[in-house]
């Protein structure tokens, strides 16, 4: 028997669809907004420097690039790090009180937060942080080595617990969904992959070796970010490191 009808993503698509007849008298569900940014009011902030460049072409990065997961003992420079933070959802423009950042979000409300698995980065201890694209900066969460456990929560992929830095974005849910409603979800799934391949395509034109990741335990990842796995929840993973 074919289940795609009763499956819950054939469900959701079929039932967040537009249509021109029904679209503008649908009740809009009566959702609170939440603050375009995440703090860490009392956490350590450092300063993200702003001097880099890629060595490779636009071009040359989407040519060559593939998901990487074999990475050496070579640490990642802070400048290579600042960069991939930009490149993927670093702050690009104004118009009025709208920021607009590197990656496309809908409406301009940018759902997705971003979180690091700091592991072998120069001038940075491991640790878990969260990047503050406000202040282009980092908030520093907690303090050791979080590499073992985020590939646990990644369904024991360990090639993850050897990168130099471990991506992992989050959805503030209501951030979206006070606008989009129901079909909100389906815009906060774009924007984490718009964001994940500006990464990708960044890291490329570093060098560098990186690798998406969606097979993941939710909650155990949410735990180890002190989510509550309802308000916001993690989405998506990139493992990013030096190639062999």
């Amino acid at each position: 028997m074919d289940d795609l009808k009763n499956s819950l993503g054939f469900r959701y698509l079929q039932e967040t669809k537009f249509d021109e007849k029904t679209l503008w008298g649908k009740p809009r569900l009566d959702i609170a907004p939440a603050h375009p940014y995440k703090q860490y009011v009392e956490a350590e902030k450092i300063k993200l420097p702003t001097d880099w460049e890629m060595d490779i072409s636009l071009h040359e990065a989407f040519q060559s690039r593939r998901s990487y997961r074999n990475y050496t003992d070579t640490p990642l420079s802070l400048e290579n790090l600042a960069m991939l933070l930009w490149a993927s959802q670093g702050i690009s423009g104004r118009a009025g009180n709208f920021f607009f950042r590197t990656a496309p979000s809908a409406g301009a409300l940018y759902p997705v937060e971003t979180y690091l698995s700091i592991q072998n980065v120069e001038s940075l201890p491991p640790g878990l942080y969260h990047f503050q694209p406000a202040d282009f900066g980092l908030e520093r969460m907690s303090d050791g080595f979080a590499g073992k456990r985020v590939a646990e929560g990644a369904l024991g992929q360990n090639f993850m617990a050897k990168a130099g830095v471990v991506f992992v974005w989050s959805a503030i849910l209501r951030r979206n969904f006070s606008k989009y409603g129901h079909r909100g979800l389906r815009y906060v799934m774009m924007d984490a992959g718009h964001i994940c391949q500006n990464l990708l395509l960044a890291a490329e034109g570093l060098t560098l070796g990186a690798c998406p990741v969606a097979a993941f335990y939710d909650d155990q990842l949410n735990r180890l970010l002190d989510l509550d796995g309802e308000e916001e929840s993690v989405v998506y993973l990139a493992a990013v490191g030096a190639k062999e």
